[in-house]
């Protein structure tokens, strides 16, 4: 029997307990750095499946690793659980029907993404144990990727320094390896002090804090004819000074959030930023102060573990998707304009293919789409350790990320088979490597070639601390 044919069974004998998992975790959903709940459920697995337990990595108390066998390289697969405000929804429901509460929902596949390199760590676990290899397998549970940079603070504390190879995937229409095109980004908030006064009595009196957040908006809006087009900038008001408009608005605080293709460009399109927000403030005889709350790094590839991966989904095939989730995938598509369709076809590089509504092929390797122009923390545990990760096809083709529709897939027969299909592969490359000592080695020189041109800086300031939250009775 052909060593991934193994892991394969394996991954299927134990894949119940975590399309289970997968559905709890759907039904608690939690923001960023408030997982309480999803970690204690993701420690219990494993726990339960007999790993070795680290909880509180980075000072994080919503990060949790397990650690299975001895010696031997260390295989690091992430997981993540974090959910989004604005995306609740209710199961398998193909209109918007938002469910009672505080409207937060799975609209990014995380409680799929967690359960899935949890089950993929398990049958690796089983694997070394029956079949006597030397090795280690660790399953990091990840909190906060939505806007935390949580991963990003555990490159910096340490907590991948002895890792050898990390693995992981994301929810998509398609099954395919991550091309690793993404935008390094920074949050920053952005805060005005100037002085109240009585805007009818004593306008001339005051100095306008939302007057100045207005200024800077327009001069960074006026940035983007100058900067490079794959960049991206977006604010949000934290705070308009108020809602008395007889009452000149003495703070206000705006959230900025800086994209581009790397550190350096960001750094350099950082530095610009907080030029127009001093010019703003001197415009208005303001003052400004700053707070970077979070930033990541963007992906770096690995070509070894790429082809690894792809290695794997070919021999594999595309996820055995039946016609109940071909008909559910297309009800779903019916609420989707032609445009979010054909885009998803595009962002891979493969030809629009109509009345399609669910992934039946492998992406090749050599298929080129449009650019990814989001962002993830895995990015920095891409400049930490060699890392590759998957497309695992867990929802309609055309669903848009961030959405209630994404949302409402979550819990289908589409979600469960794709996540399992997913997991089969990121185990496969996991033995692989640990089969195949030159496969580590072909993937660490890789890294250091890469490393090399362009040496890691950790994006985020030293003195910052994770927004870590206080747990709650639950």
């Amino acid at each position: 029997m052909h060593n991934t044919e193994e892991i394969w069974r394996l991954v299927d004998e134990r894949q119940q307990a975590f399309i289970e998992l997968s559905d709890r975790i759907w039904d608690m959903p939690e923001l960023a750095y408030a997982e309480f709940r999803s970690a204690a459920e993701h420690k219990a697995a494993l726990e339960a499946h007999g790993f070795r337990v680290t909880t509180d990595l980075a000072g994080i108390p919503t990060a949790v690793m397990g650690e299975a066998g001895e010696e031997g390289p260390v295989i690091a697969i992430l997981g993540e659980y974090d959910a989004l405000p604005g995306l609740s929804q209710e199961a398998g429901v193909a209109e918007h029907r938002p469910l009672p509460g505080d409207g937060v929902g799975h609209g990014c596949g995380h409680n799929l993404l967690g359960a899935g390199a949890m089950l993929a760590a398990t049958a690796v676990k089983d694997w070394l144990a029956r079949n006597g290899i030397k090795g280690r397998v660790r399953y990091y549970g990840c909190p906060a990727e939505e806007g935390g940079a949580a991963k990003a603070f555990m490159v910096r504390e340490g907590c991948f320094s002895d890792v050898d190879l990390a693995i992981s995937w994301h929810p998509a229409p398609f099954a395919a390896v991550n091309e690793a095109n993404s935008l390094a980004n920074c949050r920053i908030d952005f805060s005005f002090t100037g002085r109240s006064s009585h805007a009818a009595a004593a306008p001339h009196l005051g100095r306008s804090a939302l007057d100045a957040v207005e200024l800077m908006n327009v001069g960074v809006n006026y940035m983007r004819e100058h900067m490079p087009s794959d960049a991206r900038i977006h604010y949000a008001y934290l705070d308009a000074g108020g809602i008395a408009p007889n009452v000149v608005q003495g703070t206000a605080k705006v959230r900025y959030l800086i994209r581009a293709t790397d550190l350096p460009g960001l750094q350099a399109l950082i530095a610009r930023v907080r030029k127009v927000a001093d010019g703003a403030a001197l415009m208005t005889e303001t003052t400004v102060s700053t707070k970077v709350v979070s930033a990541v790094s963007n992906l770096l590839a690995n070509t070894p573990l790429e082809r690894a991966l792809q290695d794997q989904l070919e021999r594999l095939g595309p996820p055995p998707f039946d016609d109940e989730d071909r008909a559910l995938a297309a009800a779903f598509q019916k609420t989707l304009s032609d445009e979010d369709i054909a885009s998803a076809f595009k962002r891979m590089g493969v030809p629009v293919r109509r009345g399609v509504p669910l992934a039946d092929e492998i992406i090749p390797l050599e298929a080129k789409g449009v650019a990814m122009v989001g962002s993830t923390d895995v990015g920095d545990v891409s400049w930490a350790v060699p890392t590759v990760q998957a497309r695992g096809a867990t929802y309609a083709i055309g669903t848009p990320g961030h959405s209630w529709q994404l949302t409402a897939q979550g819990k289908s027969g589409i979600a469960h088979k794709g996540m399992v299909h997913v997991a089969k592969v990121m185990a496969g490359v996991a033995v692989e490597a640990l089969r195949d000592p030159g496969l580590v080695e072909r993937a660490k020189a890789d890294h250091a070639a890469r490393l090399a041109e362009s040496p890691y800086v950790c994006p985020l300031p030293p003195e910052l601390k994770p927004p870590v939250k206080m747990a709650t009775a639950v």
